[in-house]
């Protein structure tokens, strides 16, 4: 067998398994304990979107300065209502974390 016939093959194996591959990205939103209900309706829509797009999306809650003090009450009543909304379409992939001044919450499609 001709060694660069058997490049040539090995190389066309790699491009098929790169085009049959899928690449899941992580879109993000971010929003504050104090974000109104329309607007939450808003982004939780966004969120759905992405979903269906099959994407898994980082819920980021941002305390600035004295509202760190709610960040166990109202921040984490803020992210189990939109777990909530999201049941039937998505994953909780993470729950709820404290990442310095940032509560983050992971989900993913359903599968």
């Amino acid at each position: 067998m001709n060694f660069d016939k058997f490049r040539y093959e090995q190389a066309k194996k790699v491009q098929d398994a790169k085009k049959k591959q899928t690449t899941v990205e992580t879109k993000e939103i971010k929003f504050r304990p104090k974000t109104e209900e329309h607007d939450l309706n808003f982004k939780i829509k966004h969120i759905k979107k992405f979903l269906s797009q099959k994407n898994k999306v980082k819920l980021t809650m941002r305390f600035r300065g004295r509202e760190i003090v709610y960040c166990q009450t109202v921040g984490l009543e803020a992210m189990n209502k939109i777990a909530s909304y999201l049941e039937d379409d998505a994953v909780i992939l993470q729950p709820p974390t404290m990442e310095g001044r940032q509560m983050v919450m992971f989900v993913g499609p359903k599968s």
